[in-house]
C-alpha cells in the first residue's frame, strides 16, 4: 500500500514550533504518513500569496494527496474550517479565500466544514487551529476516513476577487501577484491570454518605468543587470534580471500594472 501523502503551506515559519506541533500530530495518529512542506515563508497573514502558491504547487503531487493550507489571520473567529474534495485531490484549511484559484481550476464534488469534534484534538485552541483541527483532521483523512464523517457538506466557500487581465484602448492589461525569492515580478498573464492577444504581431511590454520588447526563452538570455520578459514554470508572464533582482530594480510591488502592446508608438509614452 502507498503511503498516503500530506503537503503542508503555511505562514508560520520555520523559527517556532509551530510546523512541527503540526507535524507531530498528524504523525502521532497515522505515523505512515509522507509529510512535504510546499512552503512555510508564505508572507504573514497573506491569503492572496497563499492561494497563488498553492495553485502553482498542488497539481504536481500525485492523485488522492491532501494539501493541508494554513493562511489565517481570522483564525477563532466565524470563517468555518473547511476540505474541499475534488476530483483529484483534497485541500484543507481555512474559509478565506486561500483556496479561491483551486475551485477555478478543479471540479469541485464536495465541500465539508469541518465540525465534527471527535476528529478535532481534544483541547481546541482559538488561536491554533492549524495543530488542533486540520492536522487532525487530515491524518484521519489520509487514515481513510471518508469525508462526509468529518462534517457536514456546504454549498459554497468564501472566494477572494482575483481579476485576470482584460483588454481596454488597444493593450492587455495585467497586474503583479507575486514577487518569488529571486525578486522576479510574476503577473497574471497567462500564455494563451498573451499568444490570443498578439496574435502573431510584435509587441513591447512595458512595466514600470521599462519597456521590453519581445521574450526571452529562458533566464541565460538575459544580459546582467537588464530586465527580460519570459513566461516562468507556472505559465504566467514574468519580469527578470538576470542575476539581479526585478523588484529592486524596478521599484515594483503586488498589484502594480503592467501591460502588453502591439502598437510600438506606446514605447514613447513613459
Amino acid at each position: 500500500m502507498k503511503k498516503p501523502i500530506i503537503t503542508l503551506l503555511t505562514d508560520f515559519g520555520t523559527k517556532d514550533h509551530y510546523v512541527a506541533s503540526m507535524k507531530g500530530v498528524i504523525l502521532s495518529i497515522n505515523p505512515r504518513c509522507l509529510l512535504i512542506d510546499i512552503t512555510h515563508q508564505v508572507s504573514p497573514h497573506d491569503i492572496r500569496e497563499g492561494a497563488f502558491i498553492l495553485s502553482n504547487a498542488y497539481s504536481h503531487f500525485p492523485k488522492g494527496t491532501i494539501h493541508l493550507a494554513v493562511v489565517d489571520p481570522g483564525v477563532g473567529g466565524a470563517r468555518r474550517p473547511l476540505l474541499l474534495v475534488t476530483q483529484n485531490y483534497f485541500f484543507m484549511g481555512p474559509d478565506n479565500g486561500l483556496f479561491t484559484m483551486i475551485s477555478r481550476k478543479e471540479r469541485v464534488d464536495q465541500i465539508i466544514a469541518l465540525d465534527k469534534k471527535k476528529y478535532h484534538h481534544p483541547e481546541v485552541s482559538t488561536t491554533f487551529h492549524g495543530r488542533d483541527i486540520f492536522a487532525p483532521v487530515a491524518a484521519h483523512l489520509s487514515m481513510g476516513v471518508k469525508p462526509n464523517v468529518l462534517g457536514h457538506k456546504i454549498d459554497s466557500l468564501f472566494c477572494l476577487g482575483f481579476e485576470g487581465p482584460f483588454v481596454k484602448e488597444g493593450k492587455l492589461l495585467g497586474e503583479i501577484v507575486h514577487i518569488d525569492t529571486f525578486g522576479n515580478l510574476v503577473s497574471n498573464i497567462d500564455e494563451g491570454g498573451h499568444i490570443r492577444f498578439i496574435q502573431g504581431r510584435p509587441f513591447v511590454i512595458r512595466v514600470g518605468g521599462e519597456i521590453i520588447r519581445g521574450l526571452k526563452k529562458g533566464y541565460w538570455e538575459g544580459k546582467k543587470d537588464e530586465p527580460i520578459a519570459l513566461f516562468g514554470s507556472g505559465g504566467f508572464l514574468e519580469i527578470s534580471v538576470k542575476e539581479g533582482n526585478a523588484q529592486k530594480m524596478l521599484k515594483m510591488k503586488r498589484g502594480d500594472p503592467i501591460w502588453i502592446s502591439t502598437k510600438f508608438q506606446a514605447s514613447s509614452s513613459k
